[in-house]
């Protein structure tokens, strides 16, 4: 399977696009506000997209959803417990970056993930595993076959996502983290939100937020 990312905007957010193979469909998993590099990104692999899949409703990982759907004719899938942050990204960048936008940013309308749901795109089984915590709907995406976890900003490499902004929870992170991520296999490979790739064996062992922490 194809996993290529970049690190986008000013929050360094990873945008994925996963393939089984170069030139055929592919999924773009988080759209940041920098469309021109995520198109870059999928013509450099000469993928089509068939889906965008987005991790939680912050600016930094669906920004870009209205024109990612509006470019190549594709469906937008988030968690609705993230509405409250998917359909304002406008708001959201006016107070992160303190600016008035001259044009609101487009809002696609999404599709609505679930947990334990399955969804296939591109010839991939994308399962669906709800981790709030970080924001109310925050979800990981499975790729159960291949031994992949895209967490989003659940599980960084020797961190953790924060939990001080609106709607995040701690203790709600630690239980998503405990029950459903923890109780995947050491060699499944995390690819995070921001930053490197890990796994969730080495978290285990080495992350400082994990220790004492058991499924």
């Amino acid at each position: 399977m194809l996993i290529e990312s970049r690190s986008l905007w000013v929050a360094q957010t990873n945008t994925y696009v996963v393939a089984r193979e170069t030139g055929g469909p592919g999924v773009i998993i988080d759209a940041p506000p920098d469309i021109d590099a995520i198109v870059a990104l999928v013509a450099a692999l000469e993928v089509s997209p068939v889906a965008l899949l987005v991790t939680h409703g912050h600016v930094d990982h669906g920004g870009a959803a209205g024109q990612v759907v509006n470019r190549y004719g594709i469906k937008a899938y988030v968690h609705p417990d993230d509405d409250y942050l998917s359909l304002n990204p406008t708001q959201q960048v006016e107070a992160l970056m303190g600016i008035r936008l001259a044009d609101p940013i487009h809002v696609p309308e999404f599709e609505p993930l679930a947990d334990g749901q399955r969804v296939r795109l591109a010839d991939i089984d994308f399962d669906v595993v709800h981790t709030p915590g970080h924001t109310p709907g925050h979800v990981c995406f499975r790729v159960a076959e291949e031994g992949v976890l895209f967490s989003g900003d659940q599980l960084f490499a020797g961190s953790i996502g924060r939990t001080d902004l609106p709607g995040g929870s701690y203790q709600q992170l630690m239980d998503s983290m405990a029950k459903k991520v923890l109780t995947l296999d050491d060699e499944v490979i995390v690819f995070p939100g921001h930053g490197p790739a890990t796994t969730v064996g080495r978290e285990r062992r080495t992350n400082p937020f994990l220790q004492g922490l058991t499924p």
